[in-house]
């Protein structure tokens, strides 16, 4: 095989400066939500890099962006990597950004040495990866996965009252030169590059984390519902308090669910209170409850147990338990672990196996094409935050293992 050529470190990590002054936060944070202004500038910012190094631009009804660089064998499937641009309402610059701005370094890097490879190589940026404006998550990889149906996805309306299909429209309006490109297309394989959102790899040393699996997700909404009454008025022992039962509802849950290996993910992402006046003894609450393991068996014993047990949890309140969204874990395919695996050790970076604790756009295609991820450590583990950070050697070296697998499988 033809060897495989450097990245260029300082430009990709110059890029991912440039991308966190989009819609960049005084807490040093992004704001980039589907489709918003921030996160089309930031597509449109990226189509003008493309451009110039005269990749093509392609965008499907779901509003995933594909950049693509040809190969000598135009009609055969193209190696895929890439993420997402859009962010938490006080996310981080390297969640998503990173992994989109390593497949273009990738990209780049092959233009530079004039290579030649037999497959085409592709970006892509997924649609409402977070789903923070338009839920579920990972919308617009459901759809070309055909997970979701894309009438299904157009018509859901984010939480400021917009529409995912006029959000489709509004990135299309921007972006002229993107081609339609069909749903369903098939990739000779899928990779992804994303920083850690854990503490494991820089606690362990490492450099390079290849991903074995997407732990599953099961996502209960717990609706607490008592009498709203005047909180002046209404004495302590005649109320129903939604809010105060709602307290003894979470208290008692994360009881139950202790887990003393500390595999289990359990949170409260979600709370909100009904009327939320001052005056006003609460009269309901609506809060989610996020379950993660790599167990789908625990999955199903947990969510049953929260069923059974909530109701029983609250002094006068009544409580309604249903299930919002569950995906069981997804194994990634183990070619492709070896591909990283063989990458990180030709360029001398420690490497462990791990599992991704968060959702990403790559657990739906495991079952269609070849898939894989590599995880790069995040500081102190933290992200969803304006304090993420990464050592931009770090960065390097996931790009790096990025370009050297994709340069293999595309068949340099």
């Amino acid at each position: 095989m033809t060897a495989l050529p450097q990245i260029d470190a300082d430009r990709l990590w110059s890029r991912l400066m440039d991308f966190a002054r989009i819609g960049g936060t005084p807490e040093g944070g992004v704001r980039r939500l589907a489709f918003d202004p921030a996160e089309i500038a930031a597509h449109r910012h990226l189509a003008d890099l493309a451009l110039a190094r005269g990749f093509a631009l392609t965008l499907d009804p779901a509003g995933n962006l594909f950049i693509r660089r040809e190969g000598t064998e135009p009609g055969a499937a193209p190696v895929v990597s890439g993420s997402h641009l859009d962010s938490q309402p006080s996310g981080g610059r390297f969640d998503g950004t990173f992994g989109v701005l390593a497949a273009l370094e990738a990209m780049e890097t092959a233009q530079d040495a004039a290579l030649l490879t037999r497959r085409p190589l592709e970006l892509v940026v997924w649609a409402n990866e977070e789903g923070s404006r338009f839920r579920p998550g990972c919308l617009g990889s459901a759809v070309h996965a055909g997970e979701t149906p894309l009438a299904e996805a157009l018509a859901v309306v984010g939480d400021d009252g917009g529409i995912y299909g006029e959000g489709v429209a509004a990135l299309a309006a921007a972006l002229p030169e993107a081609a339609p490109a069909a749903l369903g297309r098939s990739f000779a394989a899928l990779l992804e590059a994303h920083i850690e959102q854990g503490p494991l790899l820089e606690a362990g040393g490492q450099v390079i984390g290849v991903v074995d699996r997407v732990q599953g997700h099961r996502r209960l909404d717990i609706c607490v519902i008592g009498r709203e009454d005047h909180s002046g008025g209404a004495p302590l022992s005649l109320r129903r308090d939604a809010f105060v039962d709602a307290i003894e509802v979470c208290r008692g849950l994360a009881e139950l669910c202790r887990d003393e290996t500390d595999v289990l993910r359990f949170t409260f992402g979600r709370f909100v209170v009904s009327p939320n006046a001052v005056s006003v003894v609460p009269g309901r609450v609506d809060m989610v409850l996020d379950l993660r393991h790599p167990s789908q068996e625990e999955l199903i014993r947990l969510g049953d147990l929260v069923h059974a047990k909530a109701q029983g949890l609250a002094r006068l309140c009544e409580v309604r338990v249903a299930d919002s969204s569950w995906h069981a874990p997804v194994a990634f395919t183990p070619a492709i672990r070896e591909t990283f695996a063989r990458a990180a050790d030709r360029r001398g970076y420690p490497r462990r196996e791990i599992y991704s604790g968060g959702g990403h756009d790559a657990r739906w295609f495991p079952g269609r094409c070849p898939t894989g991820m590599v995880f790069i450590p995040c500081e102190k583990g933290v992200s969803h935050h304006p304090a993420e950070n990464v050592d931009p050697a770090h960065a390097a070296a996931g790009a790096q293992v990025i370009a050297d697998a994709m340069l293999e499988l595309a068949e340099l």
